[in-house]
């Protein structure tokens, strides 16, 4: 059994990772038109500045593949747009971390990161990440969730229910420990 079998196609948390995709891709990709539009030089250092971040036309023409890519994960939908907004919002977390390391270097500092592009990396990363965890990880999932049950499969699901029912199926003292 695959775990991308597991949810139907039209699941609720299919909606949430589409959307999370869809705008994070139209997102990027209006702020790379935008810095092509500039004509900055390709890997310039001194390039110029677009909703408050600078770029030039590497990182610009990375904003428009890496939007085309969230864009098709809110088409393809699923558990494919989950998947994919985890890779995508780790790679945006390490390009922020890459990011900050090459703030002082001028000529190292090929795609022109200055601070604000540094925190935007983390922010839109964490936001694009926790997008695709949304209904798998979490320490309150309902037992019926596909991701709980993966990690639980061989565990015996608890009895719920009156605490009169429960003792029929569960007997033994009701609290063991601080007698």
């Amino acid at each position: 059994m695959k775990l991308q079998d597991e949810l139907p196609m039209d699941h609720r948390l299919a909606t949430v990772y589409r959307i999370g995709a869809g705008l994070g891709g139209v997102f990027l990709m209006v702020f790379g038109i935008l810095g092509v539009t500039g004509h900055p030089g390709f890997l310039s250092t001194h390039g110029q500045s677009v909703a408050g971040m600078s770029t030039n036309g590497a990182l610009s023409w990375l904003s428009v593949v890496m939007g085309a890519v969230l864009i098709v994960g809110a088409v393809i939908g699923g558990n494919f747009a989950s998947n994919l907004n985890m890779i995508v919002g780790v790679l945006f977390v390490l390009s922020g971390f890459a990011g900050l390391t090459l703030l002082g270097r001028g000529d190292a500092n090929i795609l022109n990161f200055r601070m604000s592009n540094v925190l935007f990396s983390f922010i839109f990363g964490f936001v694009v990440l926790t997008f695709g965890m949304y209904g798998r990880v979490s320490s309150h999932l309902p037992h019926d969730n596909p991701y709980w049950q993966k990690r639980h499969g061989e565990q015996e699901q608890l009895p719920s229910g009156p605490p009169a029912m429960v003792k029929i199926f569960k007997p033994g003292p009701p609290n063991p420990i601080g007698h």
